[in-house]
């Protein structure tokens, strides 16, 4: 989790050399004219590609036009000195396709700096679930609405929508190690603040809205930070695996964290998981602190100056294999992640189960998170369209499970959306982050991370009105068919940028729908 002060006299990754690729943001890679970073670069021409290679939407980006094909005289694109060309390319980042697929699903595991992040993330992460079910319910059993449920949720990522890209901007400047260890323990009090007053029997629904708030401004800073120092631990080519067993971690703890609260709800109270929660950052902590800072990956960070922010969205907009998965989870995030307001009113209203209900909604969500974790981990590349099919899945789900006539059916049917969620956000996240220079990587994770979490001030209270005024089923159907729609629309935006049409088909008697190149279908039609 950090950049510490040792970390600037580590020597550099073999992958590439930290001098060239950091020298100034003119040849950092800021720009996608002078990083090589652009669609041309970053993907694989339909004019060159191998159709095998061009029928993946992940694969065919579109040629960049003239003006912005690069400066070779002033930069020259060595494999070794080009971040563009040892991180940034899905096609050439870390290790060959083969050699990942032969890797451990643990590998990134051997690198200690990362193990001692894993480990305290484990510990903080149970309690973090633990005060989001403890909170959730709350909420609910002070003011008996959905609709405050979706408003306490808004709260919490309403700064990641307000100044989520400015986090970003910090990260880049700030050495991460440090940064972490403050937005921790700032968690940490929050945590333990809420403890007290629910405790203490002075506990308000205001008092929690304030303190979801609390946390969401310490995320604006803690999540890009996260996110982009993963790669400082363990360099491009163990990338894939650490993002994808962050993941594994998260949702690991979901299994227990969800368990535990619903056990300290029922038994002794919610402000014990509010105290759990709070005293459970002592382990990242102290993980960051044993951290040897000369062992990171160097990553020089990025200079005070005038239009960095700007200078990130510039860069986004400018690369189409970037910024249609961040529409795409951002439009997932906002309508189909609203889980909080309809599991909840789902146990309460629907089912009439109980608290313990709820739990078990969740810790099942989380066990095919899990799973969906752990495939990922196996995979070997982060494909579009695999990005794609699993946004698809997941909307059908939920719209499946809106209707689902049983307790048991719907909380079994929990399983199959968490595997297709986290597929989708994983897949999302590992794309954009291999594929983004270094030196932009804080400020695309935090744009990443602000549309992904900051549409939750716009979609749940929407979410939760429309779940108050007409039922659970038709809030939860709602989302799922947002979902459904929005990857659709860009699986065949992604599509027609890459020279793909969909083909239906059928396969061994099933039928089957892929992408493949316009080319081939013209040259059929002309030999007619």
């Amino acid at each position: 989790m950090s950049s510490g002060p040792g970390a600037h006299s580590a020597p550099a990754p073999a992958t590439h050399d930290s001098s060239a690729a950091h020298d100034s943001p003119a040849t950092a890679g800021t720009s996608p004219a002078t990083a090589g970073t652009s669609p041309a670069t970053a993907g694989t021409s339909p004019a060159t590609a191998d159709p095998a290679q061009v029928a993946d939407p992940a694969q065919a980006t579109p040629a960049s036009p003239p003006a912005t094909t690069g400066t070779p005289a002033a930069t020259p694109q060595t494999p070794s000195a080009s971040p563009a060309t040892a991180e940034t390319s899905p096609a050439t980042a870390g290790p060959s396709p083969r050699a990942q697929r032969s890797s451990s699903m643990f590998s990134s595991l051997k690198v200690r700096n990362y193990r001692l992040f894993f480990m305290g993330q484990v510990v903080s992460n149970t309690g973090t679930w633990m005060q989001r079910i403890a909170q959730d319910w709350l909420v609910l059993s002070l003011t008996g609405s959905s609709a405050a449920v979706g408003i306490t949720t808004a709260l919490q990522f309403l700064p990641m929508l307000l100044f989520g890209l400015y986090g970003g901007v910090l990260v880049d400047r700030l050495p991460k190690r440090p940064t972490l260890l403050v937005t921790q323990a700032a968690m940490a009090l929050t945590g333990l603040a809420l403890a007290f007053l629910t405790l203490s029997g002075h506990v308000h629904v205001w008092h929690v809205y304030v303190a979801a708030f609390a946390v969401g401004l310490a995320t604006v800073v803690d999540n890009p930070a996260r996110q982009s120092f993963v790669s400082e631990m363990v360099g491009p080519g163990q990338l894939q695996n650490a993002v994808s067993l962050n993941s594994a971690n998260f949702q690991s703890a979901r299994l227990v964290g969800p368990a535990v609260a619903g056990l300290l709800i029922t038994g002794v109270g919610t402000g014990w998981a509010f105290l759990l929660n709070g005293l459970s950052f002592v382990a990242p902590i102290v993980g960051l602190l044993l951290m040897r800072g000369r062992e990171l990956h160097v990553v020089q960070r990025t200079p005070r100056g005038k239009g960095q922010l700007r200078e990130g969205l510039r860069y986004v907009a400018g690369r189409p294999d970037l910024i249609w998965p961040i529409v795409l989870v951002g439009f997932i995030g906002t309508f189909g992640f609203n889980f909080p307001v309809w599991l909840s009113a789902y146990a309460d209203d629907t089912f009439h189960a109980g608290a313990g209900a709820y739990s078990l909604f969740n810790t099942l969500m989380a066990l095919g998170s899990l799973a969906g974790a752990l495939l990922a981990a196996r995979r070997g590349t982060a494909r579009l369209r695999v990005l794609i099919a699993a946004a698809v899945a997941f909307g059908a789900l939920e719209v499946v499970a809106a209707a689902a006539p049983s307790l048991w059916l719907f909380a079994l049917l929990m399983v199959p959306i968490g595997i297709a969620g986290l597929t989708v956000n994983v897949t999302a996240n590992t794309s954009v982050q291999m594929a983004t220079d270094p030196a932009m990587r804080g400020r695309v994770m935090a744009l990443f991370m602000m549309v992904f979490m900051g549409g939750s001030p716009v979609g749940a209270p929407l979410v939760g009105w429309v779940t108050d005024s007409y039922g659970p089923r038709i809030g939860f159907a709602l989302g799922g068919l947002v979902s459904m729609a929005a990857a659709t629309t860009i699986g065949l935006v992604l599509a027609r940028l890459g020279g793909l049409r969909v083909s239906l088909g059928w396969h061994r008697g099933a039928p089957r729908v892929r992408f493949v190149p316009r080319a081939r279908t013209e040259e059929q039609l002309a030999t007619v």
